[in-house]
């Protein structure tokens, strides 16, 4: 899909209260580390992760995404915008607070939206807010609105204090099984919102000029976790989920039509160093541009990819004009690469 009325108007983001350095994780895991004879500062090497944030085990996705979505409307609010002047709120976090009834309603509660602003839950793994925004700006470009947030809250505590448990206290798990449970340790906290327009809403804003997504659903249970914040534990084969996520996203770029001479900034999921540098080089932008959140938030989720972009933003400050090209995957296996225009 090509876009000629779809911007970015503004977005905020909130980094968690408490750090857990890659270092304390494993003089947490010091049992299994003993008894499988691993060896200490593994972690980090292998991914470039030095910590990751969380809040307490029992904070809930909306409060984070609110926090998040508090902060986007004072930003509009001194633009001169509105909560009236808002049409839809989307949730689109991996994290969620219950089944029924959508994490987004408690979000639309809490910011005190009008009833003429509409709400529902997105789901699609760590490419939950890149889908959101896709469905956001086919509206937007239709015309059906003029003007969303969308909003994520991740928060890993639960599945940090799970896994730890677990793997400490499961005296079945070998060195060859501990490595499906590794991928937990890299997941981080973060909330964000951002605020998609109509170009004639904010003229000078970052264009999304495109948007494409493939997916490779054989790959489905690489990458799989339960719902129930109790005894949460996520298994990942990250090898196979590497392998199957470079094929999709090449063939993803490829299909976009985006052409590497013309990119300036490649901004990809934040996993760690090696799928970087492996998802990169395959699509050809290893020598672009980037910026990188993962060594200090670790693997955010759905907020990953849209907190990576914001921050570089307000750390290095996107030079208007320049085309950036986010590459988002979400385990499942989903693929999306979005053109932008700053």
């Amino acid at each position: 899909m090509k876009y000629n009325n779809v911007v970015i108007e503004d977005y905020a983001y909130i980094d968690p209260p408490e750090v857990l350095t890659s270092d304390k994780l494993e003089e947490l895991l010091e049992p299994i580390y003993t008894r499988l004879k691993l060896p200490h500062g593994r972690l980090e090497l292998m991914t470039g992760i030095r910590s990751r944030g969380f809040w307490p085990n029992s904070t809930r996705p909306s409060s984070i995404a609110t926090q998040a979505g508090e902060k986007l409307l004072e930003k509009l609010s001194k633009k001169g915008i509105q909560k009236r002047e808002i049409n839809l709120l989307i949730n689109s976090s991996v994290c969620r607070d219950f089944l029924e009834p959508s994490t987004a309603s408690v979000i639309h509660s809490n910011l005190e939206m009008p009833q003429s602003c509409s709400l529902f839950d997105i789901s699609n793994a760590c490419l939950g807010m890149i889908s959101a925004w896709e469905v956001v700006a086919n509206m937007i470009e239709t015309g059906a609105i003029k003007r969303a947030i969308i909003l994520s809250g991740e928060n890993s505590a639960p599945l940090l204090e799970n896994t730890i448990k677990t793997l400490n206290e499961d005296q079945t798990i070998t060195r060859k099984s501990v490595k499906k449970f590794f991928a937990n340790l890299t997941i981080g906290s973060a909330g964000v919102a951002y605020c998609l327009a109509h170009k004639s809403e904010a003229p000078n804003a970052p264009q999304i000029t495109s948007i494409i997504n493939r997916s490779d659903s054989t790959a489905n249970k690489l990458c799989q976790g339960d719902g129930n914040p109790e005894t949460l534990v996520m298994e990942t084969d990250s090898e196979e989920l590497l392998k199957y996520g470079k094929a999709l996203a090449k063939k993803t770029f490829e299909d976009s039509q985006l052409k590497a001479n013309e990119i300036d900034i490649v901004i990809g999921h934040q996993v760690g160093k090696a799928h970087k540098e492996v998802v990169l080089t395959e699509l050809g932008l290893n020598k672009h541009q980037t910026f990188d959140t993962f060594d200090t938030l670790g693997n955010t989720g759905s907020a990953a990819l849209p907190i990576t972009l914001a921050k570089m933003n307000d750390e290095q400050g996107i030079e208007k004009g320049k085309k950036v090209a986010l590459v988002g995957i979400g385990s499942g296996l989903s693929c999306s690469v979005l053109g932008v225009t700053w």
